[in-house]
């Protein structure tokens, strides 16, 4: 009879990046409410100065994405981790002092956000990639699950936080708690004993070519070329959203702060149910089928968010449903991609792979913010979200017209697939 396989719980190392991410992850809801709520409430920000905003926040993704996996594959992935916490840390302590001291500006959020940008990029590409060399393939599903779930706590407890916060204290404090959560989440990560072994210096090639073997692996995989398409797609349209969201709740729903962080802290519910039953959902279903049902689950979930103009009941509660649905959908859809691309890849090509991944389904969104701004400053924010919720249901048709409703297993490295 085969022992129980050991949980994460009992790995010190995974433990210290937990905690780690856990501080990056709730500091970073703080200023995901905050950010935005200082532009609209105390700088008057117009729809295209908002998606110019929602661009600059991924715009590294984009820009400088493809060959940070690269350099990510050369480096020690615990070195870029803490070094990009410390450099969000020190943007952030930036902003919050220029802001109360009276000298904040949108194009000092801007240059923030495009620095922070960056950071995030060597940050989350490290991340994916440290997580199965850290605690082995065969735990990959059960750490990105935890990782998973530790997100949606904090997308539960950070937007109400930060709304009780911002009763009591200002948008440039309330961005300040998030600066010292990365101070903290480097200093846990700076525990973690387990070294990196690089690999030799004579096996380097051209950074060109390096880049080419992750971007190409990621277009030559039928499976994975189609879960990209997917992901780029809902995000680019996600992106739209974001440029006019805080705008339409805040202006047009006549919310007020502490209702708006309430409302998203509601709907990340179901995020945390998602991380808490995503890995026996999938066993249950299947984990190829998982992905395009989780997929379609994206559509009610952001059609919801402008029915709440329309709708005869209160606009919070239609906000919480279609964020429920959104959040569940999206974790559970995100558990299940993110562990068949860490467990499909090799472990040197890793970091590039995720790279190139995070280049299509990242680098898309800082367009859909410029979109998104576009068609708020014509058209109005509640057209515009109607054109992100047309966007979420073309996004699930890569991964719903595809042979991953049949499959119950994904394939592993060895087992090509016929599409």
């Amino acid at each position: 009879m085969t022992a129980p396989r050991r949980s994460l719980i009992h790995h010190a190392d995974f433990r210290r990046l937990w905690v780690g991410d856990a501080l990056g992850q709730l500091g970073a809801q703080l200023t995901g409410l905050a950010l935005p709520i200082l532009a609209v409430r105390h700088l008057a920000a117009t729809e295209a100065q908002m998606g110019l905003l929602t661009a600059a926040e991924t715009a590294a993704f984009l820009v400088i994405g493809l060959p940070v996996g690269a350099w990510v594959d050369r480096m020690r992935k615990r070195r870029v981790l803490i070094l990009a916490d410390l450099v969000r840390a020190a943007t952030l302590a930036v902003v919050v002092v220029l802001a109360l001291t009276g000298h904040g500006s949108m194009p000092l959020l801007y240059v923030g956000a495009l620095v922070i940008s960056a950071a995030s990029v060597f940050f989350d590409v490290s991340h994916q990639s440290y997580v199965p060399g850290l605690v082995g393939l065969d735990h990959i599903g059960e750490g990105n699950a935890k990782l998973q779930a530790t997100q949606s706590v904090a997308m539960v407890v950070g937007p109400a936080l930060g709304g009780v916060l911002l009763r009591l204290v200002s948008a440039p404090v309330v961005i300040a708690v998030n600066a010292v959560t990365y101070l903290l989440s480097a200093v846990a990560v700076g525990r973690i004993r387990a070294r990196e072994e690089l690999p030799p210096a004579h096996t380097r090639r051209p950074l060109r070519t390096e880049i080419a073997e992750g971007l190409s692996f990621v277009v030559r995989q039928p499976l994975l070329r189609r879960i990209v398409a997917c992901t780029g797609i809902a995000n680019l349209f996600s992106a739209v959203s974001s440029a006019v969201v805080v705008i339409f709740a805040l202006r047009e729903l006549g919310l007020d702060e502490a209702a708006y962080g309430t409302v998203l802290s509601a709907g990340a519910v179901g995020g945390l149910l998602g991380a808490a039953v995503s890995d026996r959902l999938a066993r249950w279903v299947g984990e190829g089928r998982i992905i395009p049902l989780s997929a379609v689950a994206f559509v009610p979930g952001t059609a919801l968010t402008p029915l709440a103009a329309t709708l005869p009941v209160p606009p919070q509660l239609t906000l919480i449903v279609g964020g429920f649905f959104l959040s569940f959908s999206v974790v559970v859809y995100n558990v299940a991609q993110v562990s068949f691309r860490q467990r499909l890849c090799p472990p040197t090509l890793l970091g590039r792979m995720n790279a190139s991944v995070r280049f299509i389904v990242w680098g898309a969104m800082p367009l859909g913010g410029l979109v998104g701004g576009w068609l708020g400053h014509v058209y109005g924010a509640l057209p515009t979200l109607w054109v992100a919720a047309a966007g979420a249901a073309l996004s699930t048709l890569p991964v719903l017209f595809s042979p991953l409703v049949r499959m119950r297993e994904l394939p592993g490295p060895a087992q090509p697939v016929e599409v």
